[in-house]
């Protein structure tokens, strides 16, 4: 790069210099979509310190450098190597400098320069979306907008008129059109001719064209499918005029009869319809209800239909819709519709029919037995008016208290009645053809019971209290109420009175309250317990109905001691289990567990001492007087040669050659021999005791084997207490005398009382 150096005058002994830029450009342009066979020329970049000697080198840097765009070094020619698409790119930065090609040196500094790209028609317009749904109520006005297309072209909108985009309807006339420069659809027609009824559903074609429309532009479509949506303009229409039914007699209330149908050629909410009977002699026998699924008019029967009243019956029925009508475009059509429905009945064979479908009667609870109650009537509602008879299904009236004349259907009582036992009993009349027995119809009948005062009041409960020995006269000491099994129309109403038998009306009185109530008051300031712990105060009840019935009730006042404050302190035994609120019956009942409680206690002590065993001898050390320890063992109960049971007829014999007996010997049997006991003086008795007892056992056939133990208690002899034991004690005990035990006071009575009477049967 070179420059121009002017001298513009010193300063500080200095020569200024100014260089003056040489670039001979700023700015290029080039043409998108270049399609030549040769690399597109854009430009000379030329300094003006370029002399053309060949010393100057053009360097080229930026976007693109070396790659899409390319420099003469030597000249400064530039060129674009590739097609460009301004739409991908619009511009480039480029940056050029000079440098001496010897030196290498920049002789001018780096400048930056643009090449820009001219846009030129090469993009249609795009939509963006293909295929675009929209809706329109039908019957809408000329011009109502029904959706908005739009389209963008992706040239430059800056130049020319490649981007000026302007929009037609191809397909879709006359029904819509569109705005040229903003896309918004548009109904074209009238309410008259957009109507959903007669088409539903229409396919637009939009065109987008560039260059303002004009010829040689770029055009771009889409579909655009649009649906009339519905608008109750329509009424409902009935199928048919005239409908048709047959039903028997019998059907119940309720059952459908039959269908008929209504069509409405508008859609959802607005083809809703209900339908109503409006006139006809059926009016008040037949009912219409819609079914929400299909639309459909229900014919139901309302009430029993009778044949042999009527045999038919017509019915005008209206339809018409829910949802409001726009009635714009009906004129004189009639927004409901109307049918006629005619209903045959058809007979059947009837069972008795009662004239009520349930009876109530009533009767006094006192009525004799034979009284009538009331009475039922059914008749064969058939032609044949067939004779009818009665009779009381037993299974509601298990009792038997009431029965049925089978001819003309009167209740009457066969058992006494008492309201307090069931105010109301419920039963059932059966009537049944003579001729035909299976012909036969129940009917529930309600009978009253009504109350007459034949029960007497009494307490509420039993009542017992208490008077303090130290009191004053007109002390309430308790409140009674009372309870009666009647329940007169008025209600209860009660009278309190000491009853005249009272052998205690001086002692207390009775006040009645006037409210069903009554206090029981003391006459009295003082009562005696030593002279009299309990009083028996009878107080008359007296009902107010008629015929007047009473009783009496009886109130125990115990009488107890009391503080200074009147709260009992000490009453007799009775008084206090009563004050303590225990009757008899719980004292009895805590005392039996206590009872079975010890005798428990008692066998599981006993249990546990009889599983106790305590050995003859602890250990071989310890021997006591003469009890002697023998560990040998048997061979059974059946085994008498094992052991030898001498030895305990004789513990002082020694026997020299002893021999097993339970085993076989290997030498010569031999005779034990025995020696002679020696008696010693001072045992000599126990000897005779125990000998005599062994004797007695080895000849007893029935005696154990000899190896078991055989216990033998003898006390000896000489004792200052004397035997105790029951043989020799029992020849003297009928010489005892025991009348001493009188002597011995009141804890020993007993023990003389039985004692004593023994002698004195001994004596007789």
């Amino acid at each position: 790069m070179g420059g121009e150096e002017d001298s513009d005058g010193a300063k500080g002994g200095k020569i200024l210099k100014r260089f003056k830029r040489g670039w001979m450009w700023n700015q290029f342009f080039l043409q998108e979509e270049y399609t030549g066979s040769d690399k597109q020329y854009i430009g000379k970049l030329q300094s003006d310190m370029d002399k053309g000697d060949g010393t100057l080198k053009y360097i080229l840097t930026g976007d693109g450098a070396g790659d899409i765009f390319t420099i003469d070094e030597n000249n400064g020619d530039l060129h674009a190597n590739k097609r460009l698409d301004r739409e991908e790119k619009a511009f480039y930065t480029l940056r050029a400098t000079v440098v001496n090609k010897n030196t290498g040196l920049k002789l001018e500094p780096e400048t930056e320069f643009i090449v820009k790209l001219h846009d030129i028609n090469d993009n249609e317009p795009k939509f963006a979306k293909e295929l675009y749904t929209a809706s329109a109520p039908e019957r809408s006005n000329i011009g109502t907008s029904v959706t908005q297309v739009t389209a963008t072209d992706a040239d430059d909108s800056m130049y020319g008129n490649s981007a000026k985009l302007r929009y037609s309807i191809s397909q879709g006339h006359p029904y819509f059109s569109v705005d040229p420069n903003t896309g918004i659809i548009r109904t074209a027609l009238g309410p008259g001719e957009m109507d959903r009824e007669k088409r539903e559903h229409y396919q637009v074609v939009i065109e987008a064209k560039d260059m303002a429309g004009q010829r040689g532009g770029l055009t771009g479509t889409t579909t655009v499918n649009i649906t009339l949506t519905d608008v109750n303009d329509n009424p409902p229409r009935f199928s048919q005029s005239i409908y048709q039914f047959s039903v028997p007699e019998s059907i119940k209330t309720g059952i459908p009869v039959g269908r008929i149908n209504a069509v409405d050629k508008d859609l959802g909410k607005n083809a809703e319809m209900y339908y109503s009977v409006v006139s006809g002699d059926g009016l008040d026998m037949f009912d219409v209800i819609t079914d929400k699924d299909s639309q459909e008019g229900i014919i139901t029967v309302l009430k029993s239909l009778d044949y042999e009243k009527t045999r038919s019956y017509t019915l005008e029925i209206q339809v018409q819709n829910t949802q409001t009508l726009d009635t714009r475009f009906l004129g004189y059509l009639p927004t409901k519709d109307m049918a006629t429905v005619r209903i045959g009945i058809e007979d059947v064979d009837e069972p008795p029919l009662f004239e009520k479908a349930s009876y109530v009667m009533e009767v006094k609870e006192d009525a004799a037995v034979g009284t009538a109650v009331g009475s039922v009537r059914a008749m064969d509602p058939d032609g044949y008016n067939s004779p009818v008879r009665y009779s009381i299904d037993r299974r509601t009236d298990l009792d038997r208290l009431f029965n049925v004349h089978s001819g003309n259907g009167s209740i009457f009582i066969i058992r006494p009645l008492d309201r307090e036992e069931a105010a109301w009993h419920n039963i059932s009349v059966i009537a049944t053809e003579f001729n035909k027995p299976l012909q036969t119809s129940w009917v529930p009948v309600y009978v009253r019971l009504l109350d007459v005062n034949d029960n007497a009041p009494k307490f509420a409960s039993f009542y017992e209290t208490f008077v303090c020995e130290k009191t004053k006269a007109g002390q309430k000491i308790q409140t009674v109420s009372a309870v009666d099994a009647d329940d007169p129309v008025g209600g209860h109403k009660f009278f309190f009175s000491l009853a005249m038998e009272g052998a205690y009306r001086g002692n207390f009185t009775v006040k009645d309250n006037g409210d069903n109530t009554a206090g029981v008051l003391t006459r009295r300031s003082s009562y005696s317990q030593l002279h009299k712990s309990i009083y028996l105060v009878p107080v008359l009840i007296t009902d107010g109905d008629f015929p007047m019935q009473s009783s009496t009730g009886t109130l125990t006042v115990r009488v107890c001691i009391c503080d200074r404050e009147g709260n009992m302190e000490l009453c007799n035994a009775e008084a206090q289990t009563s004050s303590a609120g225990l009757s008899t019956g719980a004292l009895v009942a805590i005392l039996l567990c206590v009872i079975i409680l010890l005798m428990i206690i008692v066998l599981f002590a006993a249990l546990k001492r009889q599983k106790k065993k305590e050995p003859l001898i602890i250990s071989k050390e310890d021997v006591r007087d003469n009890v002697v320890s023998y560990n040998d063992e048997g061979g059974g109960e059946e085994d008498t040669q094992a052991f030898d049971i001498g030895a305990l007829r004789n513990p002082e014999a020694i026997e020299e050659s002893k021999q097993r007996r339970d085993i076989i010997p290997s030498g010569t049997l031999y005779p034990p021999i025995r020696r002679t006991a020696i008696p010693s003086r001072d045992n000599a008795d126990v000897r005779d005791f125990i000998n005599q007892r062994v004797q007695d056992n080895d000849s007893n056939p029935t005696a154990p084997p000899y190896d078991s133990l055989a216990t033998y208690a003898y006390e000896g002899t000489g004792s200052v207490a004397e035997s105790l034991s029951s043989l020799g004690s029992a020849s003297s005990e009928g010489d005892q005398d025991y009348n001493y035990l009188s002597d011995w006071g009141p804890r020993f009575r007993k023990l003389a009382d039985m004692y004593g009477a023994e002698d004195s049967d001994l004596e007789s």
